[in-house]
């Protein structure tokens, strides 16, 4: 787990035509002593106590914020209603998803208009093993019956039994992202197992009586402990992960023979196999071996290994399952300095092969049978393309997940003998979209060291490219995530009103490979914000826009990557959205009590050590800001969020608000039911939006 954003299109802010003195006064957040010495020096936080949820005067303080944006963004409240109207037009209210078998049954989601959750359900497939709309439909999960009663709600894990007549699900109520077990009789509708707290992950058992699950711990949310629990009983632990730098995962291989058990850090991996038809035994592990990350899947008698064993950016191996030690290794797919091997898939048949390179994906087949590669990619400039969930092991139909900026969500099936390739759906996008109004489009900018980062775009014919455009520059860059060039009908609302979209696949993720990850992380994570910063004065010198149209966005440590870039360089960006902001570095990575921080070590660096102490707090958000001018900033949170605490971003905008020497406006608005990807609910996630792109285009002065 780490501090991560959903969905890259998230933006907006303000601006007014009252004269300064009509406007709300903000609040003004009360100072404490509080100090701590680190390495020799006297560190002060004067807004420690918002630390405290608990305190009825830290829910005031927020309130107050709350109370202060909306009366700073009540002259737009008709602009962000249109776009709401907007954003709800395009979506088809009532919809199915592409059915997909498992065994006898064909399981999909469904939506109906006016419904903020989804349905899942199943249908009987027919004799031919092929979809039957007319076979009775068996409801699973209502999640709109769920969620009643309840601000927030969200389903995680869910898990048919191999008999198909148990699922097992976990679900979250408050947005922390704390998951309680249930398991359902599918035939009465009778749950089976008392609640369990604080599950993220679960697989059954071959008896369908068995589950396995992943515990985290209450306090750090780190996924540390192994339960076993038979239908009836109680659950007992069988395995604790005691390293902290460590979290476990669980799933099973596609031929549901073994579990497999992941202890993972960011730079090592230990994997555990058990098979499920013995659950109660121990699990056999395959080696921990300091800088050895590697993932496996079983074909028979066959251990197939995707590896960084001298291999960057991987390779794919096999050895004997009875003798997987690297003296067996046979490799399968060498190592390729210019592609990162992603992930491997096996079938009965099929070897499946992810892959990156020049931050585009690709599927890469192998036939066991005939012994041939073939390729699956597209031939637009940029696009995203993931696999789509296909859970049969004898399966010749590998289902695909395709979009691009121009082309909508589009699920597809490929015949992996002959690579014939049939498109099941396309998401419909209603209001009359017509992508060839659009043009999308790969760019290079280059970074002061010569390094080319990878971008790219999406804006309307038309649009002129002399440098008055409004632009929007989006980016992410922490823990080896991409950039992915997806399809956004909300983001129309923008383009169509002039705007120009842009994202930066910059330094931190693994977008051009490892060593695109490794440059952006730890005691190089500065060449993230240099990434950014380049790239934004490379889009104004090749006259996509100017210093006064650009607007940035980023969300978790994107968010981090916002405070970072404004404080090095305030002038070059007009406004910011900074959402759910990994922004208070040095009091989150200094306090080893907080979810995610000892397991990120690894990635950011660890404080207790004074070299990586002083790279980090020269870097640090809340402790760079200094007294200057400051763009106008819209700061987003929610009181629930578990991947980065609401008082980091309600301390830095307390803390800004005394320093910055400017009269932009700074906003903080804080979900105050909800958590780190803000509402739940699908219609309130979109007046989230709208409300957010609404105060966007204030800034640009497009009111309209």
């Amino acid at each position: 787990m780490s501090r991560l954003i959903l969905g890259p299109l998230m933006a907006g802010l303000i601006a007014t035509s009252v004269h300064a003195a009509d406007l709300p006064t903000p609040p003004v957040a009360a100072k404490t002593a509080w100090q701590e010495t680190r390495h020799g020096e006297v560190v002060t936080d004067d807004y420690r106590w918002m630390h405290k949820k608990t305190d009825p005067a830290v829910i005031a303080h927020l309130n107050a914020e709350n109370a202060y944006t909306e009366a700073m963004t009540a002259s737009f409240k008709p602009l962000t209603d249109t776009l709401y109207a907007e954003m709800k037009g395009r979506i088809k209210e009532t919809d199915l998803s592409v059915p997909t078998r498992k065994g006898d049954y064909f399981y999909y989601f469904r939506s109906e208009a006016g419904k903020q959750y989804q349905v899942y359900a199943r249908r009987h497939a027919n004799a031919a093993k092929a979809y039957d709309e007319k076979a009775a439909e068996e409801v699973l999960l209502d999640m709109n019956a769920m969620a009643e009663g309840h601000k927030f709600f969200a389903v995680g894990r869910m898990a048919v039994s191999p008999n198909a007549k148990l699922l097992a699900y976990t679900t979250d109520t408050t947005g922390f992202r704390q998951y309680e077990l249930h398991v359902k009789d599918l035939a009465s509708g009778k749950e089976l197992v008392a609640a369990q707290p604080r599950i993220t992950g679960l697989a059954w058992a071959a008896d369908n009586q068995t589950l396995l699950l992943l515990q985290e711990d209450a306090v750090t949310k780190r996924s540390d402990r192994l339960l076993r629990i038979k239908l009836g009983g109680q659950p007992e632990q069988v395995l604790t992960e005691k390293d902290e730098l460590f979290a476990l995962s669980l799933s099973t291989t596609r031929d549901e023979k073994y579990f497999v058990l992941q202890s993972h850090a960011t730079d090592t991996h230990e994997v555990r196999l058990l098979p499920t038809a013995t659950p109660t035994a121990a699990f056999r592990s395959l080696g921990r071996n300091k800088g050895h990350r590697y993932e496996v899947d079983v074909r028979g008698k066959e251990l197939y290994i995707l590896t960084n064993k001298n291999a960057k950016n991987f390779r794919v191996v096999k050895a004997p399952l009875a003798t997987p030690d690297e003296k067996h290794w046979t490799e399968v797919v060498p190592h390729n300095a210019d592609v990162l091997i992603t992930d491997i898939d096996m079938f009965q048949n099929f070897l499946v092969v992810s892959e990156r390179s020049q931050a585009l994906d690709r599927l890469r087949i192998y036939d066991f049978t005939s012994k041939h590669w073939q390729t699956v990619k597209f031939d637009d400039e940029v696009y995203t393309l993931r696999q789509g969930g296909t859970p049969e092991y004898t399966a010749s139909q590998l289902r695909l997940s395709y979009q691009s900026p121009l082309t909508p969500a589009t699920t597809l099936d490929v015949d992996m003998k002959t690579g014939k390739q049939t498109v099941l759906k396309r998401q419909e996008v209603l209001g009359g979209f017509d992508p060839s109004r659009y043009e999308a489009h790969r760019l290079w900018a280059t970074a002061r060291d010569g390094v080319k980062v990878p971008l790219w775009t999406i804006y309307k014919k038309g649009t002129k490219l002399d440098g008055s455009a409004p632009l929007l520059l989006y980016a992410y860059g922490s823990y080896g995530i991409p950039a992915t060039a997806a399809f956004s009908s909300n983001r129309l609302s923008l383009i169509d009103r002039g705007v120009i979209f842009v994202q930066a696949h910059i330094r931190g993720g693994n977008d051009m490979g490892e060593h695109w990850h490794e440059d952006g992380m730890l005691m190089k994570k500065k060449n993230t914000f240099y990434d950014f910063i380049d790239s934004a004065e490379w889009l104004i010198a090749n006259k996509y826009t100017n210093k006064d149209k650009l607007v940035i966005q980023g969300g978790s440590a994107g968010g981090l990557l916002m405070g970072a870039v404004t404080n090095m360089r305030p002038d070059l960006f007009h406004a910011v959205h900074a959402a759910v902001p990994f922004v208070d570095v040095m009091n989150t990575m200094m306090d080893a009590s907080l979810p995610l921080t000892t397991g990120e070590y690894l990635e950011w660096g660890n404080p207790n050590e004074k070299a990586a102490y002083d790279y980090m707090k020269s870097y640090s958000p809340y402790d760079n800001i200094e007294k200057k001018a400051y763009p106008s900033m819209l700061v987003t949170t929610g009181l629930n969020d578990s991947q980065v605490m609401y008082w980091e971003p309600a301390k830095y905008v307390a803390k800004l608000r005394t320093y910055k020497t400017d009269s932009n406006p700074l906003l903080l608005k804080v979900n105050m039911g909800a958590g780190h990807g803000g509402a739940s609910g699908r219609y309130d996630a979109l007046k989230e939006q709208a409300f957010i792109q609404a105060w966007m285009l204030a800034q640009w002065g497009i009111t309209q």
